[in-house]
């Protein structure tokens, strides 16, 4: 049985410090299986022992993942450097110790963003022979033009010289001033730099898939969603552009329009 103090149980899930769960523990406000175990430093059982704290039940992983909808104005970053961090958007009672955002999305770009304490997983998802697509709505200054997706397919040059990988680009059905496209590669600004390059504008850019984790619909933007193991495994999966496009743009695209 994988035996554990339970104040390391504790602290690995959440804010706590060691002295604070000694304290909450002499409180009566810990309880395992129900009952109330006033002594922090109690063996539990990881995998089989349920644990409440103040009444909340702690997940049995040792990692949390949360699929964030961020909103403009928040920076991908665990302190408020160039703005309020992203991490200010995950509830306070579901805060771990740890927890950064696994990847960035630019301060004025919105959409899916994950959050997590693994770093493993974080380093897996960003190791550049994963390639994970990523795939955004645009909303363009200009009308797209059909000459788009063969210069996006092409890979092409950017002002300062970055050569960029083939990506996938398609207008949206129901609006010409709005676009979807794929991402194998993260550079700086790089959609909009891109567009830049076509003698185009990107006015708003909201990040609506990370591999086969497509974003929710029903997640409002500024709001976080926990993800269970088989979500998060879809980081990982390949998705069809051309049957995302089929399937979800119109989702996104009218979204955006009445919005």
């Amino acid at each position: 049985m994988p035996q554990i103090r339970l104040d390391k149980f504790i602290s690995e899930r959440t804010e706590y410090t060691r002295s604070q769960i000694k304290q909450l523990a002499a409180k009566g406000s810990v309880a395992v299986n129900g009952t109330a175990v006033k002594k922090s430093d109690t063996k539990i059982d990881s995998e089989k022992d349920t644990v409440t704290v103040c009444g909340r039940a702690l997940s049995e992983s040792r990692y949390r993942y949360f699929l964030l909808n961020k909103p403009q104005g928040y920076v991908s970053s665990t302190e408020d450097t160039d703005g309020e961090s992203v991490l200010k958007l995950i509830p306070s009672e579901l805060r771990t110790k740890g927890l950064f955002p696994a990847g960035r999305l630019d301060k004025d770009t919105e959409g899916a963003l994950l959050i997590t304490d693994d770093g493993e997983l974080a380093h897996r998802m960003l190791s550049p022979k994963h390639h994970i697509p990523k795939i955004y709505i645009v909303k363009l200054d200009r009308l797209f033009e059909n000459k788009y997706i063969n210069q996006f397919a092409n890979g092409m040059v950017l002002a300062n010289g970055d050569v960029c990988a083939p990506a996938k680009v398609r207008m949206a059905e129901n609006c010409e001033k709005l676009a979807f496209v794929e991402l194998t590669e993260g550079k700086y600004h790089q959609v909009k730099r891109m567009f830049a390059a076509v003698g185009n504008h990107v006015q708003f850019l909201k990040r609506v898939s990370l591999g086969s984790l497509i974003l929710p619909e029903k997640l409002g933007t500024g709001q976080a969603m926990e993800l269970l193991h088989k979500d998060v495994e879809n980081l990982f999966e390949p998705l069809d552009f051309d049957l995302f496009f089929e399937k979800f743009a119109p989702i996104f695209s009218a979204n955006l329009i009445n919005n």
